[in-house]
């Protein structure tokens, strides 16, 4: 089973493109910390590139930026290419099949949507709870 789960803060704005034939696709990458600290107290952090397709890339392209955590579900796939001095290279990617945001709603990062209304009414009292009455006796 190839399976992955990530949480962590995009590194760039995600980049909204189509395919040839018309398919949204979403790159972005993210920062993901890990649980430990190096011999110096160092956080080590991976970065993960990451593609969505369809309206997912849309979405996320939509209600994303940098800077932003989310948690990402998708496999990993090893693409193999050959750099510019001809050096064979692996890189890992991201092929994301899910993805949730957790930047909050409230904070200036969501573009493309409106900011939850916020309310000027007073806050409610909380309600006073009456004593009962309790003569000892189990009801069951």
């Amino acid at each position: 089973m190839n399976k992955v789960f990530l949480i962590g803060n995009l590194t760039r704005d995600p980049e909204l493109a189509e395919t040839a034939s018309g398919v949204a696709r979403c790159r972005f990458s993210i920062a993901v910390n890990r649980n430990y600290t190096s011999g110096d107290g160092e956080r080590q952090t991976d970065f993960f590139n990451c593609t969505a397709w369809r309206g997912q890339a849309e979405t996320i392209a939509r209600y994303t930026k940098k800077g932003n955590k989310v948690a990402v579900t998708g496999s990993i796939e090893l693409r193999n290419y050959e750099d510019n001095q001809g050096v064979k290279r692996t890189a890992v990617d991201i092929n994301v099949q899910d993805i949730e945001f957790l930047t909050p709603r409230g904070d200036d990062s969501f573009e493309g949507s409106d900011p939850a209304p916020r309310s000027n009414a007073a806050p409610r009292k909380k309600p006073v709870l009456q004593p009962m009455d309790d003569d000892g006796d189990i009801p069951f």
